[in-house]
């Protein structure tokens, strides 16, 4: 079943002359699967997934959300449908707490020991952050997993992740891998925008862009040899950050 259908999807920007950053992009995302989509620094990997939520202007081309055109609609409309997005470097807010943004994200009040179960999902001590404050005390890998345990809390069928691993150290990106995994059900999809090796092993199928296009896609085991020939576009990345 389809959950997200793009059609035709451009983009430009004004940078001393237009440039072309998308051009033509269609895909079909089907519902229950984890798709990464990955490309050299640049090539508009990012800029999809924020037109996709609504960020950026759809500059051409038509946006389908189970079946339905979302094209022209604003970030809380798509939102209010069930597409979540999950930001390269999350925000902090002073004087909300981990607890306060998980009752936000998943639209209700819950319990102590539920909302700890969202926190220990990701790795946290939940009684030790549970009343903490989203602020300059926390790291980025722990402010990361905060978000993601709001994105399990949200439940949305369509999850955007914008370079889930940046920012964190090697212990949260290790745990990374399992979270996804844990996100993925038969109702939902996921859509990861990375480097990583390890998070291409855990999809069901990898997206290269290049060149404002799908350069290529398809299943981990068919894609990513192939991406070793792609040189300077788009070089592994491994647990570590580095090339």
């Amino acid at each position: 079943m389809r959950m997200l259908t793009l059609k035709n999807i451009k983009f430009s920007a004004q940078e001393n002359g237009e440039k072309v950053i998308l051009e033509n992009i269609s895909f079909e995302f089907r519902t229950g699967m984890n798709y990464v989509i990955t490309g050299a620094n640049g090539c508009g990997k990012s800029t999809l997934a924020k037109i996709i939520m609504g960020i950026f202007p759809n500059a051409g081309g038509q946006i389908l959300f189970n079946g339905q055109d979302i094209s022209n609609l604003s970030i809380t409309e798509r939102a209010r449908l069930g597409i979540g997005f999950a930001f390269q470097q999350p925000v902090r807010f002073k004087g909300i707490t981990a607890r306060m943004l998980l009752e936000q994200a998943s639209g209700k009040k819950l319990t102590t020991a539920v909302a700890c179960d969202y926190l220990s999902t990701v790795g946290l001590c939940a009684r030790d952050y549970l009343d903490r404050e989203l602020n300059s005390t926390l790291s980025g890998g722990e402010l990361k997993r905060i978000e993601l345990a709001c994105v399990l809390a949200r439940d949305c069928p369509l999850n955007i992740f914008d370079e889930p691993e940046a920012g964190i150290d090697i212990w949260s990106f290790n745990s990374l891998v399992d979270i996804f995994s844990k996100l993925k059900s038969k109702n939902r999809t996921n859509i990861i925008i990375s480097h990583q090796e390890k998070l291409f092993r855990s999809a069901d199928e990898i997206l290269l862009i290049k060149g404002g296009k799908i350069a290529l896609s398809g299943a981990p085991s068919e894609i990513m040899p192939k991406l070793q020939n792609f040189g300077n576009c788009d070089r592994l990345r491994g647990e570590n950050g580095q090339n």
